[in-house]
């Protein structure tokens, strides 16, 4: 017992708003449910792990977790309620503990541990139909500066996983927990061809689709993680955790449940250096700060970035350099920074070239072609041109690039190039040419789960009111309101703000 009041604990209880005595009754009802039915609590216990911080023993903090997230609709993990004993009982900064947002950066033992309950929680509000995204972003600041030092070290590499006195026993952390067993190098080999078939989905239909599916490979795979493997094997695993966890990331992003999806490139940058590929955790912040981006928090992306690249090490090849410095840009280009924008974009030019004839790609940078340089170039140019609209041709000619060399099947990032293009035509006072990819966009996204697409359309959709009187941009605007997805609850979109 720390005897300070577990603040992360409060502040979830405030919110579900319950009180003790009935969070006591609802704990003794789930535990039941669970297979513990000889567990009973009462309301001073719950004062005393709320106002004492006394960390009760297991099941309840699983139990507890299990209510919460069932209550708010929402992940809510053992670590979000300040349930793990490592000292730090939910205190905040101020009452004499430095702690990091989301226990970040947690043990490494924790990092299997993490990974399946927060998997095997997120498989429970898709079973029961929750929303899943009533949680705030942690800002790019707080993530970069908990993670900065955990990640610019090299991870014990002892075992790979937690040194137990009983290689089989794993510790129960959520649901859905795979039991831990070992695998061989075939069984790893199938869970790394899954990981392709699940990218080329992702790229062509959006995340909505195999959300759940890569989730729950996810979850079998950190159960697999807490049986102690040969080091060869066992890096080869975190490899493929850190590969899903992107996808579920990605995917979450995609369709608008941004905390999920920040939690997911957290676990994966966890999971990628545990595996020590520094890399690999450095792209999976940059895709957290890709998501900051696009929901116009650049100086959060931009904070993230300089972790990404710092935090990679000497391993980091000129393309995945190039790949980062078209983050940065877009980041830059949403601030209104154009000089420096053009800068990073002349740097990521350059190491692009540069990498043409170099080593193979590792396979998590198999996607970034020179369409996809092309794109971001486009994406980033539209984005300066709401500043200075002459960069608009700019953002035109690299669209055009980018589109003339989508030919494999990766119809999102097609979408993306045609509202690029159409939102530089618009703002290039060049409405026929706009009324036509906006058009070319719409016929897809029909067929495409991902909201981010309806995002961007809906900021393509405001350029259009200058040309309202045009009869074919006039059918346009209506054709878009009925294609538009309703709005989503109140709760879901205040929680990304």
């Amino acid at each position: 017992m720390s005897g300070q009041p577990n603040t992360r604990l409060a502040d979830l209880f405030g919110l579900a708003g319950w009180s003790k005595g009935e969070l006591a009754r609802l704990v003794n009802k789930q535990a039941a449910a669970m297979g513990h039915p000889q567990l009973s609590t009462d309301t001073s216990r719950v004062r005393r792990w709320i106002d004492m911080g006394e960390i009760p023993r297991d099941p309840v903090p699983r139990v507890l977790a299990a209510l919460f997230t069932e209550r708010l609709g929402r992940v809510v993990t053992i670590e979000d309620l300040g349930l793990v004993r490592h000292g730090r009982a939910g205190r905040r900064q101020g009452d004499g503990i430095e702690e990091h947002p989301d226990g970040v950066p947690w043990a490494p033992e924790r990092t299997a541990a993490v990974l399946t309950e927060f998997t095997g929680m997120d498989l429970m509000l898709n079973r029961r139909g929750l929303v899943g995204a009533g949680a705030a972003l942690a800002a790019g600041s707080a993530l970069s500066s908990a993670m900065y030092d955990w990640l610019h070290t090299d991870p014990a590499l002892k075992a790979d996983a937690p040194v137990l006195d009983d290689p089989l026993h794993a510790d129960p952390a959520g649901f859905d927990r795979y039991e831990a067993a070992p695998i061989g190098s075939q069984e790893i080999e199938e869970l790394e061809r899954s990981v392709e078939v699940f990218r080329a989905w992702d790229a062509a239909r959006g995340g909505g689709l195999q959300r759940k599916a890569v989730v729950g490979q996810l979850n079998e795979v950190g159960g697999m993680l807490a049986y102690h493997h040969p080091p060869h094997l066992q890096r080869r695993l975190w490899g493929v955790a850190a590969n899903l966890a992107v996808l579920a990331g990605w995917m979450s992003h995609d369709v608008g449940l941004e905390p999920t999806a920040q939690k997911y490139f957290v676990i994966a940058a966890h999971a990628a250096r545990e595996g020590g590929d520094r890399p690999r955790a450095g792209e999976a912040l940059s895709r957290a700060a890709r998501q900051m981006v696009h929901l116009g928090r650049p100086d959060d992306a931009l904070d993230l970035m300089k972790l990404a690249q710092s935090g990679s090490g000497d391993r980091l090849q000129p393309r995945t350099k190039a790949m980062f410095h078209t983050i940065e840009a877009w980041a830059q280009a949403a601030m209104g920074k154009g000089q420096a924008m053009r800068r990073t974009l002349g740097h990521a030019e350059d190491l692009f070239v540069a990498n043409r004839q170099a080593e193979e790609q590792p396979d998590w940078m198999q996607t970034f072609k020179d369409e996809d340089l092309y794109g971001m170039q486009a994406l980033a140019y539209r984005t300066l041109a709401e500043f200075d609209p002459n960069e608009a041709a700019h953002a035109q000619y690299y669209a055009e690039k980018a589109l003339a060399l989508r030919v494999d099947g990766r119809e999102r990032s097609k979408i993306f190039d045609h509202l690029s293009m159409a939102s530089a035509c618009f703002i290039a006072d060049d409405p026929e040419q706009a009324d036509r990819y906006a058009r070319l966009a719409l016929m897809s996204m029909g067929s495409n789960s991902s909201r981010r697409t309806w995002d961007r359309l809906r900021q393509m959709y405001r350029l259009t009111a200058e040309y309202a009187g045009y009869p074919r941009i006039h059918e346009l605007r209506e054709e878009i309101r009925l294609a538009l997805p309703k709005p989503r609850a109140k709760a879901a979109r205040s929680a990304q703000a």
